[in-house]
């Protein structure tokens, strides 16, 4: 579930488009373009140039920071989107509301052939039937730390309440994250919609908030590089990159569990031309393209015969990048708990924020 990038390469101007530009397509189809809703820096550019080469279809890319600030936009549907990339909860809840429409796979084939079977199943928690999604990327959220700056073993959430570490701890602005932290900390599950374990969990996160340097998103791994915080809370695919960027930094899935997620390719109900939806996915599904990106990125790839075109046998047997998930305990993958569910969490995190 991505969650903002650290900017190396700028997209070129021909595939950014303004937000304006996208909503102001209304209702009318244009052939000639296929409109994209991505994670910031959450694609190789050079692959959305290659697509356009190939296709003549001009790739008009906009970006989200959060699942949270992607959704309400496609579902006022001032935005006509062809493809979207939504974590796996919140494809569970655009399909409850009727905001996407069924893939046809017959057109989609390099998905079919090269995506692992493991994630289509991985899947079914938030696509049943894998009937709406195509992964894109995966991971694991987990406590990156510097080795020079933490004496005490990191194994566990614990650590990141620990005083010692203060003004030195780094959590994420995202109320799904930090409560999954607090949440499996204390032994609940992070899709609980238990009061009194919400309410423990809320309870511990305003205990931590004044030993919290910052609740960031991207900026977790920036800090990190330059030795500004000692712990923080971030995704397996920016931990990857921190480690070439800062070779003092580790990264450790806790033994309490954690969060596994998927974020997959969508098409929208409203989406103007389902077939350049398709291509994109289609080409973005190819082996050298998914390498392409897992390259730039940093993020696992779902693609089986994109991995074994890994050259470094270090990353294609990476730890972080593809971990053995069987060795760990209590992963779960975020799943939609419905408006009241989401209501309980996000009044407990306002709580949080304004204390």
């Amino acid at each position: 579930m991505k969650k903002g990038l650290f900017c190396r390469i700028a997209l070129s101007a021909v595939m950014v488009a303004a937000v304006g530009a996208l909503t102001a397509c209304g209702n009318k189809a244009d052939d000639s373009k296929v409109y994209v809703y991505n994670w910031g820096e959450y694609i190789d550019p050079e692959t959305m140039e290659m697509f356009t080469e190939e296709t003549g279809i001009e790739v008009v890319y906009d970006e989200f920071e959060t699942n949270e600030i992607m959704y309400p936009k496609v579902e006022a549907g001032a935005s006509a989107y062809d493809v979207i990339c939504p974590s796996d909860y919140m494809i569970k809840k655009m399909i409850d509301n009727d905001l996407l429409q069924k893939i046809n796979w017959d057109n989609i084939p390099n998905a079919k052939a090269n995506i692992g079977a493991q994630y289509y199943e991985s899947s079914k928690e938030f696509d049943a039937n894998n009937e709406y999604s195509v992964p894109y990327c995966w991971g694991t959220v987990g406590i990156l730390y510097n080795k020079t700056m933490v004496s005490d073993p990191v194994d566990s959430w614990d650590i990141l309440w620990n005083e010692k570490y203060a003004d030195s701890i780094l959590m994420q602005d995202s109320v799904r994250d930090a409560f999954m932290v607090a949440l499996k900390r204390n032994g609940a599950s992070m899709n609980t919609l238990d009061a009194a374990e919400l309410d423990a969990a809320k309870e511990d996160l305003v205990e931590q908030k004044p030993i919290v340097q910052a609740y960031v998103v991207d900026q977790v791994r920036d800090k990190m590089i330059g030795n500004e915080a000692a712990l923080g809370v971030i995704y397996s695919g920016e931990a990857i990159y921190t480690q070439r960027e800062n070779p003092d930094l580790e990264y450790v899935i806790p033994k309490e569990g954690t969060n596994v997620w998927i974020d997959s390719w969508v098409i929208p109900k409203n989406a103007q031309s389902v077939t350049n939806a398709e291509k994109f996915i289609d080409f973005m599904c190819r082996p050298e393209i998914a390498l392409m990106n897992f390259d730039y990125i940093t993020y696992s790839t779902p693609n089986d015969a994109a991995r074994e075109l890994i050259e470094d046998e270090d990353i294609k047997n990476s730890e972080i990048a593809f971990p053995d998930l069987s060795q760990y305990n209590n992963l779960e993958t975020y799943i939609y708990l419905g408006e009241e569910g989401d209501e309980m969490y996000n009044d407990r995190w306002k709580e949080v924020k304004s204390e």
